[in-house]
């Protein structure tokens, strides 16, 4: 029986994603692990493999579409003895995403009529969903078998052929009630629709732009953050003058390596320092729990055209500073080519956000969820300062904001942390004991 191949969620928050290009063509013989087609997701383009093997019977979703949604039949899979006469119906092609034209409405969906369609994705008992082929579901459902209770062996854990033809089940599984329609969420206020807005500018020239995966994704993500997560701020003063005398000195001696220290990697050396200096801190928000992290994960803001990318930094504690720099010098090189997988740029506890670069004395940045806190980072100034001694001089001060998540820490608990990366970074040998 031919199988569909579906569209895959390359990450765990892709809902949809760009058909950029296919691998394969109609009639071709693929195997478990080849390579089909190339996915762009709203952060990279990623290679999908089969998890099956047949043959290619029918493209249904051509190179280059957009808006295509995770489940989506996008392929039809032939094993041995079928042939595409075996496809009694043409499944029809799935929308694409609106247009981004101002004032079009949304077409209504197509139906596809492909014959015997694979069953449901099966979910978890808590509402996760089991990764599956459409060929295994459907051996299971006809076996009785709980998909639920089968480890699979194909990618990312996903339950293959293979996985389900030797398992066996004592008795034919019940079909699951169907789950209460839960209460339809009150919408936030969006603002003026696209018609309402370009009504605005009726005579004005402008150029409409359409947004692309990434910034629809940043637009989503950080308007739900803002609205659903209780920010708090607190601010700090960080004099720099002993950091960058002992960053040159370093720098001199790590020259024949080829090595050179930025300020950024003290300061990502600072927050994961501190993290274990309050290890409370050291957490996500869950949705009904806290997790609380032993490593220190750091993820950093790259800016690339378009968005940016949040890199993590794994075991950012343990690492030296060189390491550190090497290892960031990579992740921003590949994230401005959009080339980073999911595992460098999803996780961590915390974030740091420089902008000192570009000149800002200070700034407030979005916390990232789940993370519990973000450090925005300004400029080195030099200013006039009261020392010990009450006398005024003259010192680089660095301008700081850590955004926080009222939910994972308390203000008594930030300022805690806070203090220990003032600390970390003006007396940096100490980052080295």
């Amino acid at each position: 029986m031919p199988t569909e191949i579906l569209m895959p969620a390359l990450s765990p928050t892709m809902e949809e994603g760009t058909l950029a290009k296919w691998l394969v063509k109609e009639g071709d013989t693929v195997s478990s692990g080849d390579l089909l087609a190339e996915i762009e997701t709203d952060k990279a383009t990623m290679e999908f493999e089969a998890v099956d093997e047949g043959t290619i019977g029918k493209i249904l979703i051509a190179e280059g579409s957009e808006g295509v949604k995770v489940n989506t039949a996008i392929a039809v899979l032939l094993e041995d003895g079928e042939s595409a006469d075996d496809i009694a119906a043409t499944p029809a092609k799935a929308p694409e995403a609106a247009p981004a034209a101002a004032g079009n409405e949304a077409a209504a969906p197509a139906v596809s009529e492909a014959p015997a369609p694979a069953p449901a994705a099966p979910v978890k008992a808590d509402g996760g969903r089991i990764f599956a082929s459409p060929l295994a579901r459907r051996i299971a459902a006809q076996k009785g078998l709980d998909l639920a209770q089968i480890t699979g062996s194909g990618p990312h854990g996903r339950i293959v052929k293979a996985d389900v033809e030797g398992a066996t089940a004592t008795a034919p599984a019940a079909a699951p009630a169907p789950a209460a329609a839960a209460p339809a969420p009150v919408p936030a206020p969006s603002g003026p629709s696209a018609d309402m807005v370009a009504r605005m500018y009726e005579g004005r020239e402008y150029e409409e732009i359409a947004l692309d995966g990434m910034r629809k994704t940043i637009a989503a993500r950080l308007s739900e953050a803002k609205q659903t997560i209780p920010h708090f701020y607190l601010r700090r003063d960080i004099k720099l003058d002993a950091l960058l005398k002992f960053r040159s000195q370093l720098n001199k001696q790590l020259e024949a390596r080829g090595v050179k220290l930025s300020v950024n990697d003290f300061i990502i050396k600072a927050v994961a320092n501190a993290l274990q200096q309050v290890p409370e801190c050291n957490a996500v928000w869950a949705g009904d729990r806290v997790l609380q992290l032993k490593p220190s994960d750091v993820a950093v803001a790259v800016a690339i055209e378009g968005g940016l990318f949040t890199p993590v930094l794994q075991d950012a504690d343990t690492k030296s500073l060189s390491a550190l720099s090497t290892e960031m010098k990579d992740l921003a090189g590949r994230a401005r080519e959009r080339k980073l997988a999911p595992h460098e740029y999803q996780g961590g506890t915390f974030a740091v956000s420089n902008l000192g670069m570009f000149g800002i004395d200070n700034f407030d940045a979005i916390v990232n969820p789940p993370h519990a806190g973000i450090l925005a980072v300004g400029t080195g100034l030099k200013k006039p300062v009261v020392g010990a001694d009450g006398e005024l001089t003259v010192a680089t001060v660095m301008s700081v904001t850590m955004s926080v998540d009222h939910r994972v820490i308390d203000g008594a608990l930030g300022a805690q942390l806070l203090q220990a990366i003032v600390d970390n970074l003006e007396n940096p040998m100490v980052m080295l004991a």
